[in-house]
């Protein structure tokens, strides 16, 4: 009898400890699944409040509310939206380098101007060229073409053909990580043969040969005087076509972002107030 009692008594303890493991795996489980839901619901509910943040940016950039015009310059705006704080950039893609339309020279500035020397500016200014041009000839300082791609071990050669999005410069024969990164928020291909200096930024304002100091010291102090008598109260104008950068903090260092070139009016959408360029949106930590 005490030998069927003690071996009872080990497996009601085998038992107990074999249901704590249970309920314990199941309580963790469940706090797993209530932080993820949390973290869901959070960064869906950040990411509207960012793509709010798109349309009122827009709405800022005609002086809705009888309030002074934003400017689509690159200078950092911040609107409090359901109790979060949203960060807004607009930059007129009039203020870019085009990479379909600048010419060699001004494709050579700005490569400059973020830090590459000369040398290798030149050569990728005339990839550039060499990319977009519908021919095979090398252009007489630097570029790439076809022949060039292949005897650097590439499956592809040079398009021929207008760039679509400056993400096609991740492809050019010498472009590296780095570069892309500083040149991605310089150019566009929705811009002029020349950009605006009203709305350029510093680098592609050293590219045109213009003193980028002094011209951002000018629009700096126009903001803090609110401009200049009426222009105050009247919207910037531009070409209507605009990169935005919306963002809205999450816990700790992560962001909800949006980055969109929107260009103003309708897209044939009932009720859209802007037709959508790009779009692209997600999460990033500082």
């Amino acid at each position: 009898m005490r030998r069927c009692d003690g071996a009872a008594l080990v497996l009601v303890l085998w038992l107990v400890v074999l249901l704590t493991a249970v309920v314990g795996a199941f309580a963790l489980t469940a706090k797993v699944e209530h932080l993820q839901g949390r973290m869901l619901g959070e960064t869906a509910a950040a990411q509207e409040q960012a793509r709010a943040g798109v349309e009122y940016a827009l709405s800022r950039l005609q002086g809705a509310g009888g309030q002074p015009p934003w400017q689509p310059d690159g200078r950092r705006y911040r609107w409090r939206f359901d109790g979060r704080q949203v960060d807004l950039r607009i930059v007129d893609e009039a203020g870019k380098v085009d990479l379909n339309l600048a010419d060699a020279a001004l494709l050579e500035g700005l490569l400059q101007a973020v830090g590459s020397d000369p040398a290798r500016a030149r050569q990728l200014a005339g990839a550039i060229v060499d990319w977009r041009d519908r021919d095979e000839l090398r252009q007489p300082v630097g570029g790439a073409e076809s022949a060039d791609y292949a005897a650097a071990g590439l499956p592809y050669g040079a398009k021929n053909l207008p760039f679509e999005s400056h993400a096609e410069l991740q492809r050019l024969l010498g472009m590296d990580a780095a570069l892309y990164a500083q040149l991605a928020p310089l150019v566009t291909v929705f811009g002029g043969a020349r950009p605006d200096p009203r709305f350029a930024p510093a680098p592609v304002l050293t590219a045109m040969g213009l003193d980028a100091a002094l011209l951002l010291a000018q629009r700096e102090a126009a903001a803090m005087t609110g401009g200049d008598g009426d222009r105050a109260s009247a919207p910037a104008p531009g070409s209507g076509t605009y990169s935005i950068d919306s963002r809205v903090q999450l816990r700790g260092a992560r962001q909800a972002v949006l980055q969109a070139v929107v260009r103003g009016g309708s897209s044939g959408v009932p009720g859209a107030a802007y037709t959508v360029v790009r779009w692209e949106q997600g999460t990033v930590s500082r």
